[in-house]
């Protein structure tokens, strides 16, 4: 995949994370753009490591099912790292 796959990948993944799981993780759109780049990463090399599937085609599901994995991982770690304490 190309840089430009990479980044409408996490775009769409992160918004759908962050459609799962609402609350009140900081950040915009470039936030979840960020978060859901990181969270396709993550989930490509979690799914190489235990399951030999990676990130390959752009219109595979197990691509999808990766990143949106990994996105919501990292979803919540941002959420624990972020959130106020009282």
């Amino acid at each position: 995949m190309g840089f430009i796959s990479w980044i409408v990948l996490g775009l769409i993944a992160g918004a759908i994370a962050k459609a799962i799981k609402p609350g009140e993780q900081g950040g915009g759109w470039i936030a979840t753009l960020v978060l859901g780049v990181v969270g396709a990463i993550l989930g490509g090399w979690i799914g190489s490591a235990l399951f030999n599937v990676g990130v390959n085609s752009f219109w595979s599901l197990s691509t999808w099912l990766l990143a949106i994995g990994g996105s919501l991982i990292v979803l919540v770690l941002w959420g624990l790292f972020t959130r106020k304490r009282a």
